[in-house]
């Protein structure tokens, strides 16, 4: 008899720690992605806004796992998940079919955008999930700064220098708060036409704080900082309807419309269309934002042999971060190798929780960590030391810190603005999608699937 195969969809934080825990155990693993890397989302933000490369938070996988010796990857799109014939069919780069025959199924697939039902809006307001969208909206982001400087009309000049930031969970604080700084304290320097402090930032949010999940005295905290760094912060806030030049919204004192050549989509999230596909083949039903229902361990029902993971799944009312996923994917390792060996499995996934965490800005950051809060510098410092130890590789830590000392502390600077002309034509190129990508919102599904309806994330964004 062979030895177990082990097939895991996903090479973001579940399907990683599911593959790394099993480094040793005799298997062979091969983890499937449509990606050739495993990014480190909750540092994307900084990719956006030109502080760091992505090298720093997206190692290749294959450098990742290249030390152990049962593990493989493999860059292809799954696009059928036989339960019964065990076996995972994908495609890849070049059209070609792929069979992944296996004994064990790990699936961690992620989530994706949500844009609630109104997905034509991806068109006007791009969503950050992917080092392809963050670099992009670096692109876009620093595209208006170069059309202000060329306008000579000041209500052109100021639908380019006006930004809005629909969602204000972690995701869309921390990144309100760099574009904020780039507009009022780096860039001001670097252009003779346009007045960069001139421009006007809004945070839109639809429920009545910011950071939802966060304690009252963290919300207001960062409430506070973000309108010193020059946000308007807008809550009780919805975006209703959008347009290339425009967004309305609708708040409290009714609708308006905001001239604006750039939204970015903060705000919702939903699983990856292959749990609705995986919860079809096992005959369950998935949530209101697409997520299959898993048993205490892990397994899929019915089906013992076959695991899902991270923000696809729903499990105890855990909500969507990088840390469940990591802690699943762990635990699902154990799992595997104690079955393997014969003994009993562990006891069910209790998930610990070690807090949350987002940034305001330089030098500033709430923190809720067992139990206690912390503001300022003191939560920015330890935000820093969290995100840096979970960094996978010594050289992107050091790499990370040097670079963060360099851009934040010693230059004020942000030392990856490279944008070319085609880009910012791309970019500005009125009639396409997503930057003038025709990508679609999520990944592949399955044919004739309608994509399910979306909730409002406990910032559900930051894992994949």
């Amino acid at each position: 008899m062979g030895r177990e195969r082990v097939v895991v969809v996903g090479g973001g934080f579940g399907g990683l720690n599911a593959t790394r825990a099993l480094a040793g155990a005799d298997v062979d693993v091969t983890v499937v992605d449509r990606t050739n890397h495993h990014l480190f989302q909750p540092l994307l933000y900084q990719v956006a806004t030109g502080i760091l490369p992505p090298g720093l938070i997206a190692p290749a996988l294959r450098s990742v796992i290249k030390k152990q010796a049962n593990a493989r990857a493999l860059l292809a799109d799954v696009h059928d998940l036989d339960l019964e014939q065990k076996v995972v069919r994908a495609e890849g780069p070049d059209g070609r079919p792929l069979e992944l025959p296996y004994d064990t199924l790990v699936v961690a697939a992620g989530a994706s955008h949500s844009y609630f039902g109104k997905d034509q809006f991806a068109e006007f307001a791009p969503g950050m999930k992917t080092v392809e969208d963050a670099r992009y909206l670096r692109d876009g982001i620093l595209s208006k700064f170069e059309m202000a400087e060329l306008a000579t009309d000041p209500q052109e000049r100021a639908e380019w220098l006006t930004f809005v930031v629909i969602g204000a969970g972690p995701t869309g604080v921390e990144l309100v708060g760099q574009v904020a700084e780039l507009a009022h304290e780096v860039l001001p320097q670097d252009y003779r036409s346009v007045d960069t402090t001139e421009a006007r930032i809004l945070l839109l949010e639809g429920t009545g704080a910011v950071l939802p999940p966060f304690a009252p005295k963290l919300q207001r905290y960062t409430k506070e900082r973000l309108e010193k760094l020059g946000v308007e912060v807008r809550l009780n806030t919805l975006a209703v309807d959008m347009d290339h030049d425009s967004i309305t919204v609708k708040g409290p004192e009714g609708e308006e419309t905001i001239r604006t050549r750039t939204r970015i989509w903060a705000a919702g999230v939903q699983a990856s269309p292959l749990a609705r596909m995986l919860a079809e083949k096992a005959g369950v039903e998935t949530d209101r934002a697409g997520r299959i229902p898993v048993n205490p361990d892990c397994t899929v029902p019915g089906h013992p042999e076959v695991f899902a993971v991270g923000d696809m799944v729903s499990l105890n009312k855990l909500p969507g971060v990088a840390q469940p996923a990591m802690q699943e994917g762990r635990y699902v390792g154990k799992v595997i190798k104690a079955r393997l060996a014969g003994e009993k499995s562990p006891a069910p996934f209790k998930y610990f929780d070690k807090g949350s965490m987002a940034t305001i800005g330089h030098r500033a950051a709430v923190a809720d960590v067992f139990g206690m809060k912390f503001t300022g510098l003191i939560g920015y410092v330890m935000w820093g030391f969290i995100h840096v130890l979970y960094l996978i590789g010594w050289g992107n830590r050091l790499g990370t810190l040097y670079t963060w000392a360099r851009a934040l502390w010693f230059s004020n600077n942000r030392g990856h603005r490279i944008i070319t002309f085609e880009k910012a034509n791309d970019e500005l190129a009125e009639g396409t999608t997503r930057a003038g990508r025709p990508t679609p919102i999520l990944p592949r599904s399955t044919p004739g699937a309608a994509a399910p309806p979306a909730v409002s994330p406990r910032d559900a964004d930051r894992t994949g």
